[in-house]
């Protein structure tokens, strides 16, 4: 977090915004900031420069921007393997498992490299592969000279609305093909493959909607 960022979150805590709407500014998840302002003073006594010093004296006593148990290290491993055997590809279900078991969920290409023992090229195309499915996405805050990944509160939701529009491209291209094969059994299949889509996809809508607060 850089100092520009806990600078806002001083100013902010002041005016009475709370922590989720402080993220939303921010572009952080409220996770984030509630953990950065609970170690730190909390609401009453937050001071950004003793944060920032604060997180200068952790990073130079550990070493790591990230620093695990050998309980979360364990649990990150399996959490990953868990991903994979779900169909997600290995490296970018090791990525996706480090940024939800990092502070913030948020690392650089640098920390992943030291974290996962990977090549800088096997990072950039599993963060390409993980923005595809709208999981991740990059930013840089102000004065940062290096990206950061990011899962933030509403990647769930987002990845959800990607599988909602991919039952609607099923949808679509199985009544295509049921019209070019009308009045026989292979346009009777389409049509009902694409009636399971369109209503698959719905209640996927419906669910993505309706849960869609729990992160608010």
């Amino acid at each position: 977090m850089t100092v520009e960022e806990r600078h806002a979150i001083a100013a902010w805590l002041v005016e009475g915004l709370t922590r989720a709407e402080i993220g939303r500014r921010l572009r952080r998840p409220t996770s984030t900031i509630t953990r950065e302002v609970a170690r730190n003073g909390g609401v009453a006594g937050y001071r950004a420069a003793a944060a920032a010093t604060s997180s200068r004296r952790r990073a130079r006593r550990l070493g790591d921007p990230a620093p695990r148990s050998g309980a979360v290290r364990g649990f990150e491993e399996r959490f990953a393997a868990t991903m994979a055997h779900s169909g997600l590809a290995r490296t970018p279900a090791r990525i996706l498992a480090a940024l939800l078991t990092s502070d913030d969920a948020s690392l650089s290409a640098a920390d992943l490299m030291r974290r996962l023992r990977v090549s800088a090229a096997s990072v950039s195309k599993a963060v390409g592969y993980l923005e595809a499915l709208a999981l991740v996405r990059r930013e840089r805050g102000p004065g940062d000279r290096r990206e950061r990944y990011v899962v933030d509160d509403n990647a769930w939701y987002r990845s959800w609305q990607r599988e909602v529009e991919i039952c609607a491209m099923w949808a679509g291209a199985a009544r295509e093909g049921a019209k070019v094969m009308s009045d026989s059994p292979a346009g009777a299949r389409l049509t009902l493959l694409g009636d399971y889509f369109d209503h698959v996809g719905r209640d996927l809508a419906d669910a993505a909607d309706r849960w869609r607060p729990l992160f608010t």
